[in-house]
């Protein structure tokens, strides 16, 4: 991967703080060194992931998804298989065992579609750390069986009632808490994204998806796929699986964004479709802003997709042409959500339902002989309210 400096993929990333917020972000990169080497954190954390977690996941070949496409084959890493129900444990245990090292007693933590607060609850449960997940109220409201799960798990679940109350706000109000409480608090942010070294820490943490598809399609097929194909919120998902890969040219690799009700109608969160680069919340990045640099409103069915700002190491692989961004509309989605339920007897997260939508048509491009790996980020208990709202709301 190209990083001309510390922090900043080609002329992405970067720390664009407050003074206040410079001195953590420097003790937590440096705590970060000290751990990502250390062969006791190291052997400390690859237990909790086999033993709490549940890694390896399962990499699985999808015949009846791979029939109906009439193309490629379609294989399933299986995320939603890990513990809490997604790709999110993997950077929140890390990063709670950072905390720990680092002398921290409090998580501060936001969450969109509420599977990075459940984690982050999770982990903090494990560790005996108190735990406080700031989540906007549109999204409490459409999470609502995971805000019951982190408060069963005994954290804090705060409302964020300002802006347009969801994941960007939810990340401000977050920042602001550790800022007033840095001392005792770790501030665990959930994807990769936000200033440096966060977009670095949670790519480490979460590469880990990637290293073991690489292993297990080798294993099964005997070379690598095709297409790599992953849905992108922030990416953290995406940027665990493509990271494995980064060297493989042969390899493609696809994101997919939320298309919401279709870019011309400006009710999307597709960054690369309709964005320009600027700088938010401590990254500069591809965002949805209008002329004047103030953030656009997003959509998106699933909660997890509707930020407006993009990870700032995606921003980078699509520069140089080593990965390509689409995207999925609300409605493309919820028929891939059916799609999968039927098929392969698997609720997939609204979120990875937009990577399913897109590697549906993608396999039958392809064509036989082809193989296409899709990240199935997470599972979709969270998501069946929703989908019944809509699908019924457009009978």
């Amino acid at each position: 991967m190209t990083i001309s400096r510390r922090g900043w993929y080609g002329k992405y990333g970067g720390r664009f703080v407050p003074e206040t917020l410079v001195e953590p972000l420097r003790e937590l990169e440096e705590s970060f060194d000290r751990v990502k080497d250390d062969p006791s954190f190291q052997a400390e954390l690859k237990g909790y992931l086999r033993n709490f977690v549940g890694r390896p996941t399962p990499l699985t070949f999808a015949r009846t998804l791979t029939e109906q496409a009439g193309g490629a084959k379609i294989y399933l890493k299986r995320e939603d298989l890990a513990h809490t129900g997604a790709h999110k444990i993997n950077n929140a245990l890390g990063q709670a065992l950072l905390a720990r090292r680092m002398g921290k007693t409090r998580i501060v933590a936001e969450t969109g579609a509420g599977q990075h607060g459940v984690a982050s609850a999770t982990a903090s449960a494990l560790l005996g750390l108190k735990c406080v997940v700031y989540m906007g109220s549109v999204d409490m409201k459409r999470q609502a069986l995971n805000v019951f799960r982190m408060r069963l798990l005994g954290a804090e679940v705060v409302a964020v009632e300002n802006g347009q109350k969801t994941l960007k706000d939810a990340i401000s109000e977050a920042m602001r808490d550790w800022v007033t409480h840095v001392k005792s608090s770790y501030y665990l942010l959930g994807s990769a994204l936000g200033p440096h070294p966060y977009p670095y820490i949670v790519r480490e943490f979460q590469r880990i998806i990637g290293e073991e598809a690489r292993a297990q399609i080798l294993a099964e097929e005997k070379r690598l796929p095709d297409e790599l194909i992953a849905c992108v919120g922030g990416g953290s998902n995406a940027i665990g699986l493509f990271h494995a890969f980064r060297d493989d040219p042969e390899v493609a690799m696809t994101g997919v964004e939320a298309g919401g009700r279709g870019i011309q109608s400006g009710q999307h969160a597709a960054r690369f479709s309709g964005g320009s680069l600027g700088v938010l919340q401590g990254t500069r990045t591809y965002i949805l802003q209008d002329e004047h640099g103030q953030t656009l409103d997003t959509h998106s069915v699933s909660a997890g997709l509707d930020y407006p700002a993009v990870g700032p190491e995606h921003a980078e692989l699509m520069e140089r042409g080593r990965a390509r961004y689409v995207y999925a509309t609300d409605e493309e989605a919820l028929a891939a959500f059916q799609t999968l339920a039927r098929a392969e007897g698997i609720l997939p997260a609204l979120e990875s339902s937009h990577a399913i939508a897109f590697a549906l048509k993608r396999a039958k491009e392809l064509g036989k002989g082809r193989l296409v790996l899709v990240n199935l980020s997470g599972r979709g208990d969270k998501d069946v309210e929703t989908v019944r709202a809509e699908l019924e709301g457009g009978k």
